[in-house]
């Protein structure tokens, strides 16, 4: 049965003090040493044991056991974790001086998030501890949150049979999420197609070590091998997995088995082994037999240790439990951090307890603390910037922790007691010289103009703190406290408390001013990236300028400042937006369709010089949209000048006129209908004039009305009845028809219903295709009009439904004219009248019977255009027309347009020849000349376009076309630039064909012929000319400036200088290259000339550049090298972690500093180069951390060892009685053992606290966390 004694650590000190080297003699020495030997305490009176059981009342017990039957606990759905962070695993370090820092913002940031609440403060030893409350699920997304953003994160991978990464993955990766959220990690799982089987693990070590466990048991779980579970309490774990996991390490190798202890954090007291059946069953054995073993011989000793205390026992990384364990085979079970408990457990053998105890006090009296007086505002200054002041001290003494307490007046220290009393004194004497040359004073600002004083980004206030060397101290917004700190050297505090009192005084009388600009000119005056704010700002800067938030759809701008200032920029503000107001001035100016194009230009041309003559924005609508209106804006006089100019090149295109009528503006919105209806009717049926009324309400009788002559006057004359009839009496009837038959009852050119309006009187509209309902028809005029057109509309279309079917003879060889290109005449027949049904007879049938079937008029309607088409058919001829097949494209234009056109006009057909094959043009002359055939008479087949049609129309068309043959002219380039003329892939020639609708032929390279040929429009070669002999102007002053940065010259440079010439990853060199805008090769490395460096470019900016390289070789010769001997024990703490302390040093002194490689012969040398100067200084410094760092090493080394100390000798038998044994108790269990007790001089068995720690191993107890 184990027992525990309970020793505190007064009593432990009481026995040791009486337990001097002296006291502790040989036996049988003298009669006086066995006295002193029967004094000394015995075993049991130092440590007594406890009763096997404590006696308790059983009723009591069992009454306490009813009520937490009884009782069920409450838990509330709000829970509290505590997350500590140690300083090495911390991401953010650096204190920051003004304002929240980065750390900060991330906490404020998780909050936001998660919707936890987080709490933060510092540890002694720098490590942060984080309470986060909330919700379960928020707690723990807080906790991920926490460890990936403010934790420095580790990595490890653990490999598990492949088959078992689904299981680790879950149903939907809802396995695997959790298992990220439980342990705060990363894990990354391979694809199914990747035969890696690792998973790889990123977070803290803890997180680590609880990922790994996990996914391992699941592992376990699922591997088709024997599976078994142990239930072995906590405590005995230690004990399996032994120090630094050595046995349990020896104990897979030995069995075989896979053995998963659960970490020191995971609350599990399951053990899980996996492997062969035999090897699992050897491992439970050997496992249940130290479980065993130890728990029938291991007592346990429970001591009282301060809290504080707790860190030194557990050591770096829990080294030391490991050490204790390791040397002594006792485990010390320390309380959970957020436990209040002071109670240390040693458990063990009974005679290893004494040595572990010993060690235990050791450790944890290893450090003193004690405090410096300083005021809190001094604090500070004695960190210094960046903690440069307090990296001096802690450089010196690592060991010391120095603590600083907002609001209180008092440093704290925590050390080693000699460590401390050096530290202590250095920062008393800093506390003394700044207390005898800063001061501080507080003066109070209206807490408004706060921010104004800080300026926008700090500006002002930075630029006080850097004049007057000064820290100002200026409240957050949430304190709304008046007081500013102003603290520094006592001259400058008064000079930085005037200007800010002056400023705040300013303030005071400083005006706000709201100007009511629209919001619509925010932006132009904020200009792209506030240029346009910037200068107003530059030009008004003591004045600041507040626009609102475009959400808010404000139109207050407000200005704030010294009231003249603001009046000035009120007043240039208000010029600024009138000038905008006059800018934006709009007009629409309708244009048809069709003309475009040409007030667009070749390439835009015509646009952009009206835009830039005019100096007005000009929008034309979309291609692809209906809109004919152009709007133009800007000033008023602009946008009319630009409206002149565009309905100018409009009416020189067409007899376009324009007139205007009077109609009272009482009759315009009837005149106008719904939507417009009316009014665009009108327009429609007279080939699209453009008909403008006066805006709304403005009381102007005027209408406008503008196209070509004819069209204008019959528009009038329509508008003018229809408003003759609205004045006198006007009536409005609607009828309905299906949209298949409005073009009929319109018929060709609307001769139908002109027939009805012209006996009836009265006005028909018809839908738009933008009218909803497109059935319905609209008949306006006088109540007799729309009676009777009515009455004839409804007629037609009741015969229009009277479907009747008629046949016709076609001959069968016109059959394909009208079925073919997907039976396109026919769709357009049934179009036009009515819907007809037009069926013709399959082909292999050779019926000439046609069927149509339709409403009657429009059956016989489109038999009749039927036959004219037949007609047109007989009469049609075909015509050649020889044109040389290189004009065929020139004469086609873009996408065919030119030749469609020419189709359309004379209703005929047109077909190109196929062109010559590749044989042909062999036999024919160079640059596409086509060789004349032997017979002259005889064109060939290449060059007859076919025309087909009636035989006038033919005529006509060939006309046409041969207006369209172009004709070529010659221009002289140099043949050296015909090459950027084609351009990459013929790109450069094809963009100026298609710029100036010409053919431009180059001759092939092999002709070294400088004639470069342009074929086109004769209207269209003399532009085409210019273009190109404007890009040879380019191209040759191209040349020009190429030939001049082609400028080389060489330098000769020392190889050796050559690195420093380029700099760290080519920083120098690359500056070198932007500066001088030039080209710098280097030799490679099998060159000849490793010496020689070229320069290209323009010949000054390469000499410029030669002259750069030539002063930094210069500087380079002057430099020196100097062999210093540095103990290469220093070597470390010299250069630094990542080197930043050599880093730091070489730029201090501008110099380079290179130690030796590992294996060098001499590992002491280290080689200074530099000027000779700044090499001196450097080695100066050198030898001086030297001697600095020399001392510490000492120092350690010798603390590595206890010195045995001197003991009497003994008279009997000449024998020494041997090194002090400590603590020494009488009947101890190990006199009567095989086993020495411990020796108490041992520095392997007592190892000092300050000598060095053995290389970091993967503890049992995971990582530290403190």
């Amino acid at each position: 049965m184990s027992s525990v004694a309970v020793l505190t650590q007064e009593i432990f000190n009481e026995h040791r003090s009486g337990l001097l080297p002296e006291q502790v003699k040989a036996p049988g020495a003298s009669p006086s040493s066995a006295e002193e030997e029967d004094s000394l305490p015995t075993y049991k009176d130092a440590f007594p044991p406890l009763p096997e059981k404590a006696s308790s009342p059983e009723g009591v017990h069992e009454a306490g056991n009813a009520w937490a039957s009884k009782l069920k606990p409450l838990k509330s759905s709000v829970i509290t974790q505590v997350f500590h962070v140690p300083l090495e695993e911390r991401k953010y370090k650096d204190m920051n001086q003004f304002g929240e820092g980065d750390q900060a913002k991330v906490c404020l940031d998780i909050m936001h998030k998660t919707g936890a609440h987080l709490e933060l403060s510092m540890a002694k030893d720098q490590g942060l501890s984080i309470m986060v409350s909330g919700k379960h699920d928020a707690v723990m997304k807080a906790r991920k949150e926490i460890v990936s953003r403010l934790q420095t994160q580790a990595s490890a991978t653990v490999a598990i049979p492949k088959e078992h990464h689904r299981y680790v993955i879950g149903k939907s990766g809802e396995k695997l999420q959790e298992l990220e959220l439980k342990t705060a990690t990363k894990i990354q799982i391979p694809r199914p197609d990747d035969t890696n089987n690792h998973i790889k693990i990123s977070g803290t070590k803890e997180g680590l070590e609880k990922a790994k466990h996990e996914i391992l048991l699941i592992s376990a779980e699922q591997d088709k091998r024997a599976v078994e579970r142990m239930n072995i309490e906590k405590v005995y774990h230690p004990f399996i997995t032994g120090a630094y996991n050595k046995l349990v390490t020896e104990l897979m190798q030995e069995t075989g088995a896979r053995i998963n202890i659960p970490p020191p954090s995971v609350n599990k007291t399951e053990i899980v082994i996996t492997g062969e059946k035999e090897q699992v069953a050897l491992a439970m054995v050997k496992i249940k037999k130290i479980y065993e073993d130890k728990k029938k011989n291991a007592t346990t000793i429970a001591v009282e240790v301060k809290k504080s205390q707790h860190k030194y026992v557990i050591g770096p990384k829990g080294n030391t439990l490991q050490e204790i364990l390791e040397r002594t085979g006792v485990s010390v079970e320390i309380p959970p951090l957020d436990s209040s408990s002071e109670t240390v457990i040693l458990r063990g053998e009974p005679d290893r307890l004494g040595q572990a105890l010993t060690e235990v006090y050791a450790k944890a009296n290893s450090y003193t603390v004690s405090s410096v007086s300083a005021p809190s505002w001094l604090h500070r200054f004695i960190i210094g910037k960046k903690g440069q002041n307090l990296a001096k001290i802690t450089q010196q003494m690592p060991k010391v922790h120095i603590e600083f307490t907002e609001g209180e007046d008092k440093i704290t220290l925590e050390g080693p007691t000699k460590d401390l009393q050096i530290v202590q004194g250095q920062i008393e004497a800093i506390v003394t010289d700044l207390v005898s040359r800063m001061d501080y004073t507080e003066i109070s600002v209206d807490p408004k103009f706060h921010r104004h004083l800080i300026g926008k980004g700090g500006a002002n206030i930075n630029r006080i703190k850097e004049q007057y060397k000064v820290s100002v101290r200026i409240p957050p917004d949430n304190e709304k406290s008046t007081l500013i700190r102003i603290e520094g050297d006592p001259q400058g505090v008064q000079e930085a408390k005037k200007e800010l009192l002056e400023l705040a005084s300013r303030m005071e009388n400083e005006r706000t001013k709201d100007m009511i600009i629209e919001q619509r000119f925010h932006r132009a005056i904020i200009g792209q990236k506030g240029e346009r704010i910037k200068e107003v700002r530059d030009k008004f800067p003591e004045v600041i300028i507040n626009f609102p938030d475009p959400a808010q759809k404000s139109d207050i701008v407000q200005l704030r400042g010294p009231r003249t200032e603001v009046e000035k920029c009120t007043k240039f503000m208000q010029k600024v937006v009138a000038e905008m107001v006059e800018n934006s001035y709009s007009v629409s100016v309708p244009i048809f369709k069709q003309f475009h194009k040409n007030i667009i230009g070749k390439g835009g041309a015509n646009i952009k010089k009206i835009r830039e003559e005019t100096n007005t924005k000009i929008d034309l609508p979309a291609e692809n949209s209906n809109s004919e209106m152009i709007v133009i804006t800007g000033k008023k006089a602009n946008c009319d000048a630009a409206k002149n100019r565009i309905l100018a090149i409009q009416k020189e295109l067409a007899n376009i006129t324009e007139v205007e009528v009077s109609i009272p503006s009482k009759l315009h919105n009837s005149l106008i209908g719904t939507k417009g209806r009316f009014v665009r009717s009108i327009m429609e049926e007279c080939g699209g004039v453009h008909i403008h009324f006066p805006t709304e309400g403005s009381g102007i009788d005027a209408v406008s009305i503008r196209g070509p002559a004819d069209e204008v006057e019959k528009a009038k004359k329509q508008l003018l009845s229809l408003a003759e009839e609205k004045q006198t009496k006007s009536h409005t009837a609607e009828l309905r028809a299906k949209p298949e038959y409005h073009k009929f009852l319109i018929g060709k050119g609307g001769g139908n219903i002109r027939k009805v309006r012209d006996s009836t009187g009265a006005r028909i509209i018809f839908p738009t295709a933008e009218d909803k309902d497109q059935e319905q028809i609209t008949v306006i005029g006088t109540e007799e009009a729309v009676a009777e057109a009515q009455k004839e509309l409804e007629a037609l279309i009741k015969s229009l439904d009277n479907v009747v079917e008629d046949l016709m003879t076609v001959d069968p060889k016109y059959h394909r004219f009208f079925v073919a290109r997907r039976g396109q005449v026919l769709r357009e027949i049934a179009e036009e009248y009515g819907g007809v049904i037009v069926s013709f007879p399959r082909t292999a049938s050779q019926s000439d019977k046609v069927t149509l079937k339709g409403a009657k008029d429009c059956v016989e309607a489109a038999k009749n255009r039927m036959l004219e088409l037949i007609e047109d058919l007989d009469a049609q001829v075909t015509m050649e027309c020889v044109i040389p097949q290189k004009f065929h494209r020139s004469i086609m234009g873009p996408k065919g347009s030119r030749i469609q056109q020419i189709t359309k006009d004379h209703n005929v057909q047109i077909k190109f020849p196929d062109r010559e094959d590749q044989q042909v043009q062999e036999n024919g002359e160079a640059n596409g000349e086509v060789k004349e055939p032997a017979d002259h008479l005889a064109p060939k087949k290449c060059d007859i376009i076919m025309i087909s049609g009636r035989k006038e129309r033919c005529e006509a068309a060939v006309e046409a076309l041969k207006a369209l043959v172009p004709v070529s002219i010659v221009v002289e380039v140099p043949f050296e630039l015909h090459r950027y003329i084609i351009g990459q892939k013929g790109s450069g020639i094809r963009k100026m064909m298609d710029e100036f609708e010409v053919n431009i032929q180059v001759p092939a390279p092999e002709l070294q012929s400088d004639i470069i040929s342009i074929t086109g429009l004769a209207t269209l070669l003399d532009r085409a000319k210019e273009g190109l002999l404007e890009r040879v102007k380019e191209l040759q002053a191209e040349q020009e400036d190429r030939a001049l940065r082609s400028f080389k010259l060489t330098i000769t440079v020392d190889p050796k200088y050559h690195p420093k010439i380029i700099g760290r990853k080519g920083a120098i060199i690359t500056q070198i290259r932007n500066e001088h805008e030039v080209n710098i090769q280097f030799p490679e490395k099998n060159d000849e000339n490793q010496d020689q460096i070229t320069i290209t470019g323009y010949e000054q900016n390469a000499v410029a550049a030669r002259d750069a390289i030539q002063a930094i070789v210069d500087e380079l010769e002057e430099m020196i090298s100097e062999d210093i001997t540095l103990d290469s024990r220093v070597h470390a703490r010299i250069i630094g972690a990542r080197g930043k302390g050599i880093r730091k040093i070489m730029d201090e002194f501008k110099v380079d500093v290179r130690f030796p490689q590992s294996g060098a012969s001499d590992p002491n040398l280290v080689t200074v180069t530099g000027r000779p100067e700044q090499v001196d200084e450097a080695i100066d410094h050198l030898l001086n951390l030297e001697e600095e760092y020399l001392a510490d090493v000492v120092e350690n080394e010798a603390k590595m060892a206890y010195i045995k100390p001197s003991g009497s000798s003994s008279a009997h038998g000449g024998e020494s009685c041997g090194p002090s044994k400590g603590f020494v108790v009488r009947e101890a269990p190990w006199t009567t053992g095989n086993e020495k007790a411990p020796d108490m001089s041992s520095s392997e068995e007592f190892p000092s606290f300050g000598a060095p720690v053995a290389a970091a191993r993967s503890s049992p107890w995971g990582p530290k966390r403190f």
